[in-house]
């Protein structure tokens, strides 16, 4: 897989199955060479969330694959805390050369949030590369009366559904906040503590309507729990047949979660460029691809150029989506 500069949010194909993760070191072979300078111990990969989750398993079948070919055991090391805060201070405030991040979403709307977070993500990080995304899905129960997105915009404009997300200050909320400032509509924002409480209220009625991860709705659009009235990806997916991508209003409706890999800023540049690489050709098996359609999420490459000016970019537009609409922590 050739990274690009369009190499990432879009999805690369469709994918199948989830096959064991202890079978990843034999699927890519690892050459006879003489070990590089770099690294000289266990690398420590740090998850700053709990066990869990598809970027934690996304990052877990990675270190399968790069250790024996880097030399070293990659090791995930999960600290979960303040949002993702704990975690990432650790590694950007560390002086150990052997240490990465597991970087996501988060980082670029906590900026806005936090006044106090201690660290910058462009001066105290260096990326290494992407490593997965994965849309949002506007959904509503089946038994709502909004059946398409024409008809979402027009009861979102009348003030007549609300939009449960997955918390306050989530990319669900923040994308909801958009959909508001841009199309005039007149959401009501319904903060949950995830989206696995807020699926059931969806389901039922209890909320109009839902902004969720697609990964974890999809099971019940699957089964007709839920109708799936608009995608956030570049286009329209396999998964979704006859769905509109939300990017049919607008482009800034192309929204992804994502995760990353960061290293700490003491890494060696020389460490920093064979990650990069290894992680690349990673992703370019079709092992990975198969593993993290189990996810649900799809494998993305980039230059570590281009994730620093993706971050970049999000960390400004969730900004001013959240300085626009007054959002605030509570």
């Amino acid at each position: 897989m050739r990274a690009s500069a369009t190499a990432f949010p879009l999805p690369r194909r469709a994918m199948l199955g989830l096959l064991a993760a202890s079978a990843a070191p034999s699927l890519w072979p690892v050459p006879a060479r003489a070990q590089e300078a770099w690294p000289t111990r266990p690398i420590t990969v740090i998850v700053p969330f709990a066990p869990g989750g598809a970027g934690n398993g996304s990052v877990r079948i990675l270190a399968e694959l790069i250790g024996p070919r880097i030399g070293q055991p990659l090791v995930v090391d999960n600290r979960p805390g303040a949002g993702g805060i704990t975690g990432t201070a650790m590694v950007a405030s560390s002086n150990d050369d052997h240490m990465l991040l597991m970087g996501s979403t988060t980082m670029t709307i906590l900026p806005a949030l936090r006044s106090d977070l201690g660290y910058d993500v462009q001066r105290d990080l260096q990326p290494v590369g992407m490593i997965s995304t994965q849309p949002l899905v506007l959904a509503v129960g089946a038994g709502s009366p909004v059946r398409s997105l024409d008809d979402l915009v027009a009861r979102g404009r009348a003030g007549e559904l609300s939009a449960g997300n997955s918390g306050v200050g989530t990319l669900s909320h923040l994308a909801t906040e958009l959909l508001n400032r841009k199309l005039g509509t007149r959401l009501l924002p319904v903060p949950y503590k995830g989206d696995s409480v807020l699926i059931p209220d969806v389901a039922a009625g209890t909320v109009s309507m839902g902004v969720m991860n697609l990964p974890v709705a999809l099971p019940l659009i699957q089964a007709g729990r839920l109708r799936a009235v608009a995608v956030t990806s570049a286009q329209p997916l396999a998964s979704l047949p006859g769905v509109p991508v939300l990017r049919s209003l607008g482009e800034e409706f192309v929204i992804s979660g994502w995760a990353a890999l960061f290293a700490g800023r003491k890494v060696p540049a020389a460490g920093v460029a064979r990650l990069e690489k290894l992680l690349r050709e990673a992703m370019d098996t079709p092992a990975v691809r198969e593993r993290f359609a189990g996810f649900g999420v799809t494998p993305s490459a980039s230059t570590p150029s281009q994730l620093r000016e993706y971050v970049r970019n999000e960390t400004a537009r969730w900004g001013d989506v959240v300085r626009s609409r007054g959002i605030k922590l509570e």
